[in-house]
């Protein structure tokens, strides 16, 4: 990403560059408020965003750009989002794996004895912190003991995006901070300084958006009525009755993220978090995995095939426990259809949008609203913003804005590291609270949970951009740069 190249178009106004972007919000904003969703069917959305490629292609042709650049963008785009979809389907096959398993019930087992509503989501915020520190991927942390906090939230009594929230809140902040991070390293190298040095130097927006949102949490714990759902009697057994729990489940989590602190590449990790969770079923859930396979006991038959639907495709298994049903289910590989389609449209939008010279052309803009400081920082930010909205990914979110705005920092006597933190600040974390982006796709369909639904508690991903503008705004900590 380091080499990536921004197409520019010298031709190009900034009303051109905006209609399709104008024109697609417009859209999708009509298809979720006043249709439900359900404008052109489920995969209205995907539609929208092959219609806004459309749209931007028409404003391609008027500007002379062939079908030939065009389709090269939308190529290299495309070929970008392969290892993103292929882990997307592994954590479909994790998914249906760690619950026939029982990995996922002894998850909400144990934590339903430990977590109590009073202390729940401050407490899902700093797990979820810990992990993503740990392993650097908001991605894995969602995956593994954020699909686990969501059951245990739900079977307490939390509503699903304030639980949802907690989870990408902590996950996010991980995210940023750890030195294992793809968009960690991204951002100080496109921004000109090093790692170590920028993570220290993001750390004084990070550190207190983190804390704010730990204590608004802590005061939204209070608020929320469980309605009685604190007595988890029934709960603990129907979840005993169901599988077996035993602590030794825990070894295929503590596998996958010990795997992910060796710096294996997330695609071994979680495929090996599958095949470790499949023995694992065949050990330790017979009875669960021979219904599955349509037998009446495990054998070879009924056990390829009760796996086989774990991984490949939608799985319940059948509980007397209202509660549980809808955590009792999973909708493996095929269950990521939607998103990974939702990616893909928008990786084609995004992609016309670039060979048309459009993303230039708005962050160029974005860069000539003010020539302050604070005007700066504000460009960078909105920027990011519309990165993400876009290109719909967090990476290009990152990596334009980088190269365009970093001699403007340089000329502002700013030291790059400013340039880095609020590249992270506004790009890494606010990808996730664009429901067609790769990372709100990607979360929405992990956790269950629609970006509408966890927009509002997702209180680090936007305090972080307030935050970096506030430092901006009144110069605190703003480093200048050291000439030698």
């Amino acid at each position: 990403m380091a080499d990536y190249k921004i197409e520019e178009n010298k031709e190009l106004s900034i009303w051109e560059a905006l209609t399709p972007v104008v024109l697609l919000i417009g859209m999708l904003a009509y298809n979720i408020f006043y249709a439900g969703g359900e404008l052109w069917g489920e995969y209205s959305n995907h539609y929208i965003l092959l219609v806004g490629a459309v749209i931007a292609g028409g404003v391609g042709f008027f500007n002379q750009i062939s079908l030939t650049q065009m389709f090269a963008k939308i190529k290299d785009n495309l070929h970008k989002t392969l290892v993103p979809i292929v882990i997307l389907l592994l954590v479909g096959a994790l998914a249906g794996t760690w619950l026939v398993s029982g990995i996922i019930p002894t998850m909400i087992y144990y934590g339903l004895q430990i977590l109590n509503p009073s202390i729940f989501l401050p407490a899902t915020v700093v797990i979820a912190a810990i992990i993503s520190l740990a392993t650097g991927s908001s991605w894995t942390t969602s995956a593994t003991v954020g699909i686990a906090l969501i059951g245990i939230g739900q079977a307490i009594g939390m509503p699903s995006g304030m639980i949802a929230g907690a989870v990408i809140s902590g996950a996010y902040f991980g995210d940023k901070m750890s030195p294992l991070s793809d968009t960690t390293n991204l951002a100080p190298a496109m921004a000109g300084t090093d790692l170590f040095t920028h993570i220290r130097y993001m750390s004084l927006t990070t550190v207190p958006s983190i804390i704010i949102t730990i204590i608004i949490f802590s005061f939204l714990s209070f608020t929320v009525d469980t309605g009685g759902a604190t007595d988890v009697s029934d709960i603990l057994a129907s979840l005993k009755q169901t599988f077996n729990i035993t602590p030794l489940l825990f070894i295929v989590p503590l596998l996958v993220i010990g795997l992910i602190l060796l710096k294996t590449q997330p695609i071994i990790a979680l495929l090996s978090g599958v095949l470790a969770a499949a023995v694992f079923a065949l050990i330790f859930q017979p009875e669960v995995i021979a219904t599955l396979g349509g037998g009446t006991a495990l054998d070879f038959s009924s056990g390829s095939k009760g796996l086989s639907t774990a991984i490949f495709v939608e799985t319940t298994i059948a509980s007397d426990n209202e509660t549980l049903q809808d955590l009792f289910s999973s909708g493996g590989v095929w269950g990521m259809k939607w998103t990974i389609m939702l990616i893909v449209s928008a990786m084609v939008f995004g992609g016309v949008m670039e060979a048309i010279g459009g993303l230039a052309r708005i962050s160029k803009a974005l860069l000539q609203l003010s020539d302050s400081v604070f005007g700066l920082f504000s460009s960078t930010v909105a920027s990011c913003l519309a990165l993400n909205i876009t290109a719909s990914d967090q990476y290009l979110a990152i990596v334009i804005p980088g190269k365009m705005f970093a001699q403007a920092y340089e000329d502002k006597g700013l030291a790059p590291e400013n340039l880095s933190r609020t590249l992270e600040d506004s790009g890494t974390v606010t990808s996730v609270l664009i429901p067609w982006n790769t990372c709100g796709a990607y979360q929405a369909d992990v956790l269950g949970v629609s970006v509408a639904e966890y927009f509002f508690y997702a209180i680090f991903n936007y305090l972080s951009p307030i935050m970096t503008l506030i430092f901006a705004l009144f110069s605190i900590k703003i480093k200048q740069l050291v000439k030698a």
